[in-house]
């Protein structure tokens, strides 16, 4: 088709702009999966927290009690620890990491699944380390009775507190150590991107 002189065709419309694909990891259930991530941090560093505050200040504290005062103190903080906000943190530590693996692993993050898991591992022996010897620990102190009457206060001191102390002191790295792990997931959640499937 001819053209009369001194005559163009209009520019082409410029075609509609597609819209730019969504940066990985700010879909529900990036948002979800990484909302379990960071609950899971918090509850755990409370349960880290907690046990650094025996090692660098209450059991040293009590170290320089007496005997009866040492006894008195331990049980009285045994029965006021089992409330329902300690219950609430000391179980919500495992829960929500397992969540948090489960929904990292429906977005094939292999990475930060392996990351979490390590935690859920940490806190795991974390909480065998409580139920193993902690526990039964602290239900000997609490069956000796009443510090008034315990004859030999010394020796009821003796079988519980440097054993206490001690895996106290593994249960705050091992904690800890769930946190480091929590928090290096919690980075590779923000980078995104889900691992190409097998």
């Amino acid at each position: 088709m001819s053209v009369a002189p001194g005559h163009s065709f209009p520019p082409p419309s410029p075609a509609p702009l597609s819209p730019a694909p969504a940066p990985p990891g700010i879909s529900g259930h990036g948002r979800t999966a990484g909302a379990a991530l960071g609950v899971s941090a918090v509850l755990t560093g409370l349960m880290a927290g907690l046990f650094w505050g025996f090692d660098i200040s209450v059991m040293p504290g009590l170290a320089a009690s007496d005997d009866r005062t040492f006894v008195t103190a331990m049980q009285n903080i045994n029965t006021a620890i089992e409330n329902p906000a300690f219950g609430l943190v000391f179980a919500g530590a495992l829960l929500a990491p397992a969540a948090a693996a489960l929904l990292q692993f429906r977005l094939r993050r292999r990475a930060v699944v392996m990351w979490t898991v390590a935690a859920l591992a940490c806190y795991c022996l974390t909480l065998l380390l409580t139920m193993a010897v902690e526990v039964p620990l602290n239900e000997d102190l609490a069956a000796a009775g009443d510090p008034g009457t315990i004859r030999d206060l010394a020796a009821v001191r003796g079988d519980f507190e440097s054993t206490w102390v001690a895996v106290n002191i593994l249960r705050t790295l091992t904690c800890t150590a769930a946190l480091a792990f929590l928090t290096r997931a919690l980075v590779l959640h923000g980078r995104g991107g889900p691992s190409p499937p097998d």
